[in-house]
């Protein structure tokens, strides 16, 4: 069957499941460039056309990858990339938590646009994120500078990763945002308080990042695969303390799982797809993957349909989860709102 399409905003209209191109940086390991390059094309061959790329990750190897992806199919891909993150992820060259920081200054935004519109070889995105909001630069200043990029017609389209319910407002009223991006899974739900209902009520898009919590809800998470240069190791719920825990919370999604003949990945991707049409929005996740074979599996979760009951057990798998969804809270909504 076709994937469908979502209006993600006015004019952006976009296929009901996207990829998160970070996996095509060697962030969960590491990659082969043409292998994440054949990947990208099985994805559009399958009509997932909504790729998300930042210009963070691998330092701008995911964005030159995509970009070997546009050159000849631009015209089918609906591009989203980000700015405002300060030291790569992924790679040898990878900054370290302490090192990152954030620059949502209007000069950077100016600057990053070019330097993504080079490595990605197109003359315009279709959607550009604030990657995260820089607690030293007033909002209504960033997305004043994304909306002069909008009437230079490099960026069609605004977004932000990781606004707080408020900030989101505040920025919707200097510039329309098409698209809110953050942490939404079965077992991360904090933005369910104060960002979604802030976004259903803007009519606002919304895009889970890590819907499948960084492969953890999936049936090919082994934690002895977990290695080193792994980003999953900076986070809480992946430590030795946590993760037996968090491993019951994986058991209860695959009893939903094979109660429907589906796998883990494909329940967590049904669910969120579920809950937001509970709360009245236009919903896309972006699961991210090294492997063709994989983004089928994800894409075969739009046919997946949970009963009622089965909703009501996997909402109360986020109480059950231990560690917090970042090490620095304060980098996420979660941690100033």
């Amino acid at each position: 069957m076709p994937v469908p399409t979502v209006e993600l905003a006015p004019g952006l209209t976009v296929s009901a499941q996207g990829y998160g191109a970070m996996s095509v940086a060697p962030v969960y390991g590491g990659t082969d460039p043409g292998e994440a390059l054949a990947t990208l094309h099985h994805a559009v061959d399958l009509g997932v056309t909504f790729i998300d790329t930042a210009n963070v990750y691998g330092d701008g190897l995911s964005e030159t990858v995509v970009g070997k992806l546009l050159k000849d199919r631009r015209d089918e891909v609906q591009l989203a990339t980000k700015f405002g993150l300060i030291g790569a992820l992924g790679g040898s060259n990878a900054a370290g938590p302490r090192n990152r920081r954030i620059n949502g200054r209007p000069e950077y935004a100016r600057q990053a646009i070019d330097e993504s519109l080079q490595r990605l070889g197109v003359e315009s995105v279709d959607l550009y994120y604030l990657h995260r909001v820089d607690p030293e630069v007033p909002i209504e200043e960033t997305v004043g500078a994304l909306a002069e990029l909008v009437r230079a017609g490099k960026v069609r389209n605004i977004g932000l990763s990781e606004a707080t319910g408020d900030e989101l407002r505040r920025a919707h009223a200097v510039h329309p945002i098409a698209a809110i991006q953050s942490e939404w899974s079965i077992v991360s739900r904090d933005v369910e308080k104060h960002v979604v209902p802030t976004a259903a009520e803007l009519a606002i898009g919304f895009v889970p990042y890590s819907p499948v919590s960084r492969g953890l809800l999936t049936d090919a998470f082994d934690a002895t695969q977990v290695e080193e240069k792994d980003l999953r190791r900076r986070f809480p719920r992946f430590a030795e303390d946590a993760l037996p825990g968090n491993l019951k919370v994986r058991g209860e999604v695959r009893a939903v799982a094979d109660e429907l003949d589906a796998t883990i990945a494909q329940v967590a991707l049904a669910w969120l797809d579920d809950k937001a049409r509970t709360f009245g929005l236009p919903s896309v996740s972006i699961p991210g993957t090294r492997f063709a074979e994989r983004v089928t599996e994800n894409v075969g979760a739009l046919d997946v349909t949970l009963d009622r009951e089965q909703v009501g057990r996997l909402d109360a798998l986020a109480d059950l989860v231990v560690g917090p969804r970042a090490a620095d809270p304060t980098w996420v909504s979660l941690g100033r709102e």
